[in-house]
């Protein structure tokens, strides 16, 4: 199934990747608006994500822009009105007409309602289920020059569990923290830690709202450590290597939800 703003490919199996931010499309009528250069939106976006959801059966990759949609918040601050919403940045060229905001809502309501029957029928066949929700982050906020921000506090990849009953769901997570972290990466082992950047937001939320004893979505936030976040080119060895060490992690969380 291809939806306008995202697509689905629905495979066999418990485990499931998003890629949620990893589109760059705008509808015209939202591309006549858009004040921001396509630079600009790219930085903010998460690129080549949805590459790294085919270490799953079932992919959920966003085709356009979060600065039209943003399907990881709250309805009520899915679409970015003033510069606050957008780390300072100008999005629109005047004020964003009512009428334009609500058909880009309507694609955030179809995009739930879907989730809300793939969820459904993978808790039906399955017991349980698990969803991969890939995000990427900025770390070289200052400029293409500047220092990268302090590696203390942005780990390589960021686990965010903080909306889930995480003492349920613990078998699951510790295995894929452990098999993430023992994967042989380029240059030494990953640096994955939880909560330390981002806790997760809605979509994982959604999930935990609505699947609470069924599902459980992990938010993992890569650092653009695999690629220049202002020229927007990957290190194709890198890039490569994440979504191998995603990969790895598959069969130990199946094992771990079969035990549940």
């Amino acid at each position: 199934m291809t939806s306008t703003i995202w697509s689905l490919r629905q495979g066999d199996g418990p485990v499931a990747a998003a890629a949620i931010h990893d589109g760059h499309d705008l509808r015209p009528e939202v591309r006549e608006l858009m004040a921001l250069s396509e630079a600009d939106r790219l930085r903010e976006e998460d690129p080549f994500t949805g590459g790294w959801t085919e270490v799953c059966p079932t992919r959920i990759v966003g085709l356009h822009s979060r600065f039209e949609i943003d399907l990881n918040r709250p309805r009520s601050k899915a679409v970015y009105r003033k510069p606050e919403d957008a780390w300072g940045l100008e999005v629109w060229k005047g004020e964003l007409p009512g009428d334009v905001a609500r058909r880009s809502l309507a694609g955030y309501d179809a995009f739930y309602r879907a989730m809300e029957r793939l969820f459904s029928e993978m808790a039906r066949q399955h017991g349980h289920f698990i969803v991969f929700d890939l995000h990427s982050y900025n770390h070289r906020r200052g400029g293409p020059d500047a220092a990268p921000d302090d590696p203390e506090a942005n780990p390589q990849v960021n686990l965010g569990t903080g909306s889930m009953d995480r003492r349920f769901w613990a078998p699951v997570v510790d295995r894929f923290i452990g098999d993430l972290r023992a994967f042989p990466f380029p240059g030494g082992p990953l640096d994955v830690r939880e909560n330390v950047k981002f806790r997760g937001a809605r979509f994982s939320g959604w999930v935990h709202e609505n699947f609470p004893r069924t599902g459980c979505s992990i938010a993992i936030e890569v650092k653009k450590f695999f690629m220049d976040e202002w020229t927007g080119v990957p290190d194709p060895a890198l890039l490569a290597a994440v979504g191998e060490a995603l990969k790895s992690t598959v069969p130990g969380v199946i094992e771990e939800l079969e035990r549940l």
